[in-house]
């Protein structure tokens, strides 16, 4: 893993509304203030597991350049004591350096293969 890459988490049917457009934002954009992320495949895992461990739909992960974010990224630590990246404004498409499947193993998620 490149030292740069961070990892959004994305279900693909709303990866549909905003693949097209000139930035992404999550759902929860507007309540939270900024983009999830997280760094790492074993995190990410984890990470995958917690939050989307019941979602039974298609996953994609997009796998973030950070040094092309055109939003801030402030490294933030969680309720479980890790540091997590955040993306404090809309995530710029030229810093998506690969979109990826998130794959269910034996309950658990995994990075998948590019649908690039």
């Amino acid at each position: 893993m490149q030292e740069s890459i961070i990892y959004c988490m994305v279900p693909k049917a709303y990866w549909e509304q905003w693949k097209e457009k000139e930035h992404y934002l999550p759902r929860d954009y507007e309540q939270e203030g900024f983009i999830h992320a997280t760094k790492g495949d074993e995190l990410l895992g984890k990470v995958a597991d917690r939050v989307y461990g019941a979602f039974e739909g298609e996953l994609f992960v997009l796998v973030v350049d950070e040094s092309k974010s055109a939003s801030p990224i402030k490294y933030e630590q969680a309720s479980d004591g890790l540091l997590y990246p955040h993306i404090y404004g809309p995530l710029n498409h030229d810093a998506i350096a690969d979109i990826r499947r998130m794959e269910k193993v034996d309950g658990h998620w995994r990075i998948g293969e590019s649908i690039r």
